[in-house]
């Protein structure tokens, strides 16, 4: 029984690794979404049910841990140096005349993309991966293999059986446009501070102590060197090709060059053609490519001398800083914005930029009429980086953050431990209330067909001054509108009556509940159920559920202990709206007189629901185990402690599906 179980859970790991790589790699997936979470709910499933075949290195560890343990600093065999860097075309031609005098023989150059990333090291033993450090100061780094186990471009297994038995290999961990944008959207809908690019997003989610958050960020990582005896070839760029047989991501967009000539053209392209990736680049890395070539050349004390980087000059353009806006967000965020004299940058004329804060504006010392440099943080948002203090107005005076919101006039605030300043009026700021009604109807959250324009419209007839006014709106009013006939007010009517049968995760998002984004919306109401518990809901049991820190937890508090707040929602429950998760109405007795206790996470139903099923079938919830205990219902990341007990008494143990079946859901 315990070889079959071995073997199938065997024949899971090497099927999830296959199609992962095809995925996350090739990019040539070839089954769906849903196939691939099959099999690894099943796999899930074995491993919790036969904990003595755990393995470190299995598919099913890429949804890491919620364990917060402070990273451990580790040695590097091989040092990890640093480059010299270039920024112009006569530099590097310095450098092909440097090797030619030192090599005295032909050699060949390889280039690669310089990623705007975070360096790693992964050391793997007989094809598994074993340990991945951090840069750090070059001879020492963090321990971070618990979260590099969790990016789904890193291979956790090879492939085939031709790579050396111990070997290092180095890579960047980056964050794609596509997936910072989407992060940063998330973070804005929630009123949370923005990263300020790809990079810092990267690195800081690459420190964060708990490896199921990161394993919720799109981390992606390409590797470029190899480190260890016994390498498969002789030369850099037929080794890391090798790697890529192995499963590892080699980047599509390295070049051999035979001469200078064509390094030169490979720089000229990328600096020009930077925008077409789907990435970051800060330049690209020229290397020779035969190993015996580099070890003549040798290392210097901290690079070697058979590398060099071309860095591209930062994307600025100057002009003048004409006057600065403050907006105010739907949160009461105050931002902000230089308006600038139009200028051309990376492609786009640019009018406007972020000044981010106040602390921002005062060590910029920006005062209005200065010239200013702008940069495209990331490539992406414009931002003021400098002043031109030499073309400085000597009679200019410095800026002054505005101490009053600039649409209600109320006393602005500032939070400990926040950069931005809020205005507290939710109710009486127009932006703010605009805001809430805006995000109310937004896609993600209620879906109902209505632009801004009119929303303005209704607020300015009084028709409209909270979410719950929309379930109080008739046709006739619709049609006292300007541009609203008939067909339009039966639509928006009949949109509205729909946006009642929206899950009770998307009512939760359209609250506009600061820090409570699309993500943080789905996690509460999966592990609460409904919007009742999440109100009666303590700290101590917010803060006990996965990404929920303190300043989520006491937003939401805080939320719910004002009486409006509570009123509203009393308005939306009578008007119908979806405010507890759905879960089967099935009833029974499959669990009559049986007492059962649940643990860890599960994916279909949150905690409460699996309770909420015990009960309508008969059966009775308990908080601990015991030898009256009949079933352990074991979900994701289950404690070990609470396991092993309830096997040394024999106690039934299901898995989600198992308890499903149990009770005939």
């Amino acid at each position: 029984m315990n070889a079959d179980i071995k073997n199938r859970i065997d024949q899971l790991r090497e099927k999830l690794n296959h199609h992962n790589y095809l995925y996350y790699v090739l990019a040539q997936p070839e089954i769906s979404d849903f196939e691939f979470d099959q099999l690894m709910k099943e796999l899930i499933s074995l491993e919790t049910a036969n904990p003595g075949f755990q393995d470190p290195n299995s598919p099913s560890q890429r949804v890491g841990s919620d364990l917060n343990n402070a990273f451990t600093q580790v040695n590097h065999t091989y040092p990890m140096l640093s480059l010299n860097n270039s920024y112009s075309l006569d530099e590097m031609q310095d450098f092909e005349t440097r090797n030619k005098r030192l090599l005295d023989e032909d050699f060949e150059y390889v280039c690669e993309l310089k990623y705007d990333g975070v360096s790693i090291s992964i050391l793997y033993e007989q094809g598994r991966l074993s340990r991945a450090v951090t840069r750090g100061d070059g001879e020492k780094g963090d321990d971070v293999t618990n979260n590099v186990r969790t990016i789904r471009s890193i291979p956790l297994v090879l492939k085939g059986d031709d790579y050396p038995e111990r070997f290092e290999i180095r890579g960047e961990i980056l964050l794609p446009r596509e997936g910072f944008n989407n992060m940063n959207r998330q973070r804005e809908e929630a009123g949370e501070p923005l990263f300020a690019n790809p990079r810092n997003a990267a690195s800081g989610t690459l420190k964060i102590q708990n490896s199921s958050v990161v394993a919720k960020r799109p981390l992606d990582c390409y590797v470029y060197a190899l480190m260890g005896e016994n390498l498969p070839y002789e030369t850099h760029y037929e080794t890391i090709q090798k790697a890529a047989g192995w499963g590892f991501k080699v980047s599509p967009y390295i070049k051999k060059c035979l001469n200078i000539g064509e390094v030169m053209d490979y720089v000229r392209h990328w600096e020009t053609e930077k925008h077409t990736l789907p990435f970051d680049i800060d330049g690209m890395v020229v290397k020779i490519n035969s190993f015996r070539q580099q070890g003549r050349l040798g290392l210097t004390a901290k690079s070697p001398r058979w590398a060099i980087a071309y860095k591209f000059k930062a994307e600025q353009a100057y002009t003048r800083l004409l006057s600065v806006d403050f907006q105010v967000g739907r949160t009461g965020a105050v931002t902000p914005v230089a308006n600038l004299q139009p200028v051309k940058l990376a492609g786009t004329t640019v009018k406007r930029a972020s000044l981010h804060n106040a602390d921002q504006i005062a060590l910029l010392d920006i005062r209005l009429n200065d010239y200013v440099y702008i940069e495209k943080g990331g490539e992406i948002i414009p931002k003021v980086v400098g002043v031109d203090k030499a073309k400085r107005d000597m009679f200019s005076v410095p800026l002054t953050y505005i101490e009053n919101c600039p649409e209600c006039g109320s006393g602005l605030i500032r939070d400990e431990g926040e950069a931005k300043h809020y205005c507290p009026n939710e109710d009486g700021c127009p932006p703010q209330i605009k805001g809430k009604l805006v995000h109310f109807v937004s896609r993600k959250a209620m879906d109902i067909g209505l632009a801004e324009a009119t929303i303005n419209q209704l607020n300015e007839k009084g028709l409209l001054n909270n979410i719950a006014d929309f379930y109080a709106l008739e046709k006739e009013q619709l049609l006292e509108l300007e541009r609203f006939a008939e067909k339009s007010a039966d639509n928006l009517i009949k949109s509205i009556a729909e946006s009642k049968m929206v899950p009770f995760h998307r009512v939760l998002f359209g609250l506009g509940i600061r820090y409570v984004g699309e993500t943080v919306a789905k996690t509460l109401a999966l592990e609460f159920g409904s919007l009742n518990a999440l109100k009666s809901a303590s700290l101590e049991e917010l803060l006990a559920v996965d990404e929920i820190g303190e300043r989520i937890a006491e937003s939401i508090q805080d939320y719910f202990s004002r009486e409006k707040n509570r009123q509203l929602i009393e308005r939306l429950e009578k008007a119908g709206l979806q405010l507890e998760a759905a879960i089967p109405k099935t009833t029974g007795n499959a669990l009559a007189g049986k007492s059962l206790i649940i643990s860890g996470v599960f994916s279909k139903y949150s905690r409460e629901e699996i309770k909420a099923l015990i009960e309508q079938n008969g059966g009775k919830n308990v908080s601990s185990i015991s030898t009256k205990t009949d079933y352990l219902v074991a979900g994701e990341n289950i404690g070990p402690a609470k396991l092993k007990k309830a096997q040394d008494l024999n106690i039934s143990i299901l898995n989600e599906d198992e308890f499903l079946n149990l009770i005939g859901s």
